[in-house]
């Protein structure tokens, strides 16, 4: 078999491991257009399109308010974890101090703990914080992550040595070369750390469903359940929501597509 035809099959194959990805999201979107009678229906596209759907999430529900929570908390989760894993990657990746490596591996093994295990600690801790139903509540517990460290470690370790020492020659101080030596060449692992942060706070469901009780404070996840309660389930009308909620998350993949690529890659060359 040539290269060029083996090559086109490969294609081939992706190409249909591609499409069968999409099906899900192309049932989501025809969903979204259809009346809800056609919904448990096998005909895959509505008989009748029905764009108002889209008209009528924003009547039912404060979608526009739950957005803006959604992005507000998650630029805040993203811009403290940055800040946080950088200067804690910087400590582990550039200052020499005892016990470094084994508070590093003890820091790492934070990430064997599930989520689920810390939820009730939080939570108590919220409480006695009195930050129940804020902002605070939702921001603050996520803006500290060990994966976030990890991974800015790794990529501080391929900056070379060097330069520490040819700014201290300078005068800077660790401040200094921390902010503005540093974290600039490290910006490719910071946009890798944003978009990872990003994502994943923006779809973030248990922890606003036990924190938050008012209205106005509610995330996209939370606020969608409006359209699966005990009255009856408003399929066709989750489905719409539910792109609205997705599309921004697929436009900022896209676009900083080569900078997670460039960032996962330069940080997995040293450890």
């Amino acid at each position: 078999m040539s290269a060029k035809l083996r090559n086109t099959l490969l294609y081939l194959l992706l190409t249909l491991f591609a499409l069968t990805a999409l099906i899900p999201f192309l049932w989501m979107a025809l969903t979204s257009f259809k009346p809800l009678e056609e919904v448990e229906k096998l005909n895959p596209v509505p008989t009748v399109w029905h764009p108002e759907n889209y008209r009528k999430v924003f009547e039912q529900i404060s979608f526009a308010r739950y957005y803006f929570n959604s992005l507000f908390i998650a630029a805040w989760v993203t811009f403290l974890t940055c800040l946080t894993s950088s200067m804690a990657a910087f400590a582990f990746a550039r200052l020499q101090w005892r016990q470094c490596d084994n508070v590093f591996r003890l820091y790492l093994a934070t990430l064997m703990i599930p989520g689920v295990v810390t939820m009730i600690p939080n939570y108590t801790l919220m409480v006695k914080l009195h930050l129940l139903d804020s902002y605070t509540g939702l921001i603050v517990p996520s803006a500290f992550s060990a994966f976030g460290t990890f991974l800015l470690r790794q990529f501080l370790l391929t900056i070379p040595s060097a330069l520490d020492e040819a700014a201290e020659i300078d005068g800077a101080n660790k401040w200094q070369l921390f902010w503005d030596v540093i974290l600039p060449l490290a910006r490719p692992g910071l946009i890798t750390l944003a978009l990872f942060t990003f994502m994943g706070n923006y779809g973030s469901f248990f922890w606003p469903l036990v924190m938050i009780k008012s209205e106005h404070l509610r995330t996209l996840p939370t606020g969608m359940l409006f359209f699966d309660s005990t009255y009856g389930r408003q399929t066709n009308l989750l489905m719409a929501a539910s792109l609205m909620n997705i599309v921004p998350l697929i436009v900022l993949f896209i676009a900083s597509q080569k900078f997670l690529v460039r960032g996962i890659q330069m940080g997995a060359v040293k450890g």
